[in-house]
């Protein structure tokens, strides 16, 4: 297994460091974002932990190729504020489109040029969404008719069945968001798009652990261990 630390943006305001991780045999290629929202830290906190374990070896990608970018909008999290405007709304939108950041636009010209099969996008959202349908928190979210629902609803029920307080528990949802990274990533690359969404009034500990869990419960389903 071989990790490459890059940076991307690197001649702007705007740079952020990426790992590339290339697995002991060829394989699917997933991409991995968080920091998208500055503020979501605990999300951030589990990507470069997973890439701090890929570099230590305490983590061994099998197959294929996962690019993690642990903290996307590192303007937005040195203020820990959400950013404006919001950057998961200037993704593009159609084929011929543009992002209307450059950020959005580095990230996808990124993903553009590895063309993953999966894009977890990992974030944190307000309220436990067993307690109310009209919030994310616990929450795994992709697009309407999306090859990755069955993966997801297997991943659910795993993820379930290891935490005790069902108020805890995740759902799924399906909904486009255009000029999301989620959207954009499914419409025009074609990719097997999820956002992750823990609640931000559990401990960010725990925040952390449920992230991790479902990166890997997905980097297993996806073939990459």
């Amino acid at each position: 297994m071989l990790v490459n630390k890059h940076i991307l943006a690197s001649s702007s305001v705007h740079a952020t460091p990426y790992y590339v991780v290339r697995g002991v045999n060829p394989g699917p290629v997933m991409l991995i974002t968080s920091g998208v929202h500055g503020n979501e830290t605990a999300s951030m906190a589990a990507a470069q932990q997973l890439a701090d374990d890929c570099i230590a070896g305490r983590h061994i990608i099998q197959r294929g190729l996962l690019i993690i970018i642990p903290r996307v909008h590192q303007q937005a999290y040195r203020k820990k504020i959400r950013g404006k405007p919001d950057l998961n709304r200037t993704f593009p939108r159609r084929i011929s489109g543009k992002a209307k950041h450059p950020l959005a636009s580095a990230v996808f010209h990124l993903a553009r040029q590895y063309q993953p099969d999966w894009w977890l996008d990992l974030h944190e959202a307000n309220g436990l969404s067993q307690l109310s349908s009209r919030v994310l928190g616990q929450t795994l979210i992709t697009n309407p008719g999306s090859r990755a629902v069955p993966v997801c609803k297997r991943l659910i029920k795993q993820m379930n069945r290891s935490i005790a307080n069902q108020d805890r528990h995740f759902n799924l949802k399906q909904h486009e968001l255009p000029g999301s990274a989620r959207t954009a990533g499914a419409r025009l690359l074609q990719a097997r798009t999820v956002t992750v969404e823990t609640c931000w009034s559990l401990k960010r500990s725990v925040r952390i652990k449920y992230q991790r869990q479902i990166v890997h419960h997905f980097l297993r389903e996806a073939g990459f261990m």
